[in-house]
């Protein structure tokens, strides 16, 4: 199946979860933020939030400043 993420088409396998989703991206404990089709997912959902065909899902990073 695929899903979009932040605005590319991506194929993953069906069952593929937010948190496989960041571990294969190699956020895994970085700062993110998961938007999938305009909701925030919170982070405790990460593991149980099964992505669905043609969902839009926008990862953002935090980058620090001063």
């Amino acid at each position: 199946m695929e899903v979009h993420i932040n605005g590319k088409l991506k194929p993953v396998p069906e069952g593929h979860t937010i948190a496989a989703l960041i571990a294969e991206m190699e956020l895994t404990n970085k700062r993110i933020a998961i938007e999938v089709n305009e909701e925030i997912v919170p982070r405790s959902a990460y593991p149980a939030h099964i992505l669905k065909p043609g969902d839009r899902v926008e990862v953002v990073t935090a980058i620090g400043g001063g």
